[in-house]
């Protein structure tokens, strides 16, 4: 008895151990992108690409990940991110972000951060 009552306390100790509250896991710092057209819409099969420099942005290399499609609701998210600033290339046919919108404020570690783009 005295053998079952130590493997059950040791059996306790290690699930209470193993649990930790959801404030304790930390959250990938993340950047969702929604990309609207020049009317407030949401557009879908958008390309995005992320740079983590305005030079970069400009001869359009070295993107930070490779380009995503934005989904039916006009959305991409790029995972796993550096707590900087980006600048953001979105391009459809004829319509882009150049010359609006191309820069994102510092986004915050941790946490999903979320800009909205328009392409015109």
């Amino acid at each position: 008895m005295k053998k079952f009552n130590t493997i059950l306390i040791l059996f306790c100790v290690i699930i209470l151990t193993s649990f930790t509250s959801a404030e304790n896991q930390p959250l990938p710092t993340s950047l969702r992108i929604t990309i609207l057209n020049e009317l407030g819409n949401i557009e879908a099969g958008v390309k995005v690409t992320l740079y983590k420099t305005d030079e970069d942005y400009k001869s359009e290399e070295n993107p930070v990940s490779e380009s995503q499609l934005t989904d039916k609701k006009g959305r991409v998210t790029f995972k796993n991110l550096a707590p900087i600033v980006y600048f953001v290339n979105a391009e459809k046919g004829d319509k882009n972000n150049y010359g609006a919108g191309v820069q994102t404020d510092t986004i915050q570690e941790g946490r999903i951060n979320k800009v909205s783009i328009i392409i015109e």
